[in-house]
């Protein structure tokens, strides 16, 4: 059994991943935000003291992806300066320390899956400050750094593209949807499994896609959405990127590869429909709860 320290415990991975762990009978600390600021220095220090971790899997981000074009600065404060400091403290104390990361580092342009060890060129201010993170983690001396990428992530906890279009499911009309960008939607309970088998199983530190096999688009995932709920996916229409125009451009393509965890000896997450089916109806139980009541 390792101890496990949770940053960012509030959100949607990292309740996933708190709850995992407590399945499998890890120790584990769940901090928030307001539990830990991991800006602050010192209340890192402090924490990593407190709670001697074996383990450390930094979820706290950074992670308005249209707001960073404005304020790259408190960005990389965020996700890459506040991850060095916690990647030497981890160093300092023995602990591995697996950092989130995001498909976001890559240029989006690509025609194949990204390959772990391919060239980053992010072309936005969130992928770049991700990639700072990244880097200070990969290359923190004495320190067992992980670096795990995921993407199109949803999950019963927090907003997502599945949970909305849960509800505009619910909703009369028709809804227009995105269909020029492909990638792989990942429900974020495989992506806390994962993250528990790399310990378990002593994988090499590295750089680990954790996203499900396969690929679409948000129109081939807002109509199986649609389909799995029992509504007519003909509801759903597709639209351009060009259309739906935002501050911060999203990839165009967002497949990433899964070639480490094969080295690793570890299965990667499987398909991206057959997950969507495990994932959905506590995902639709949870967005219904939080609707107001007629």
């Amino acid at each position: 059994m390792n101890r496990w320290l949770v940053t960012g415990a509030r959100g949607m991975l990292g309740r996933d991943l708190v709850t995992v762990l407590e399945r499998r009978g890890e120790a584990v600390t769940g901090l928030s935000r307001s539990d830990l600021d991991i800006t602050d220095a010192g209340a890192v220090r402090a924490a990593l003291a407190r709670w001697r971790p074996a383990v450390v899997v930094n979820c706290a981000a950074w992670t308005a992806v249209d707001d960073a074009e404005a304020s790259e600065g408190a960005a990389l404060r965020v996700n890459g300066a506040a991850v060095a400091g916690l990647a030497a403290c981890c160093a300092a104390q023995g602990a591995a320390l697996i950092q989130v990361s995001t498909d976001y580092v890559f240029d989006g342009q690509g025609r194949e899956p990204y390959p772990e060890d391919g060239l980053p060129a992010p072309r936005t201010a969130y992928g770049r400050t991700k990639l700072a993170g990244e880097r200070a983690v990969l290359d923190q001396a004495g320190l067992a750094g992980y670096v795990v990428r995921t993407a199109w992530l949803y999950g019963a906890h927090g907003p997502n593209f599945v949970a909305t279009m849960i509800r505009k499911e619910r909703g009369p009309g028709q809804v227009r949807v995105v269909d020029d960008q492909r990638g792989q939607p990942t429900w974020s309970m495989d992506v806390a499994d994962r993250m528990h088998a790399l310990i378990t199983a002593a994988a090499p530190p590295g750089i680990y896609h954790a996203t499900s096999s396969g690929e679409t688009t948000w129109f081939g995932l807002a109509r199986e959405v649609f389909r799995l709920l029992g509504a007519d996916p003909a509801r759903v229409l597709p639209a351009t990127s060009r259309a739906l125009a935002r501050p911060a451009p999203r990839p165009a393509f967002s497949v990433l590869g899964h070639a480490a965890w094969e080295r690793a000896g570890l299965t990667p997450i499987g398909g991206w429909q057959q997950a969507l089916r495990r994932g959905l109806p506590g995902l639709a139980a949870m967005t219904a709860a939080a609707e107001p009541a007629p």
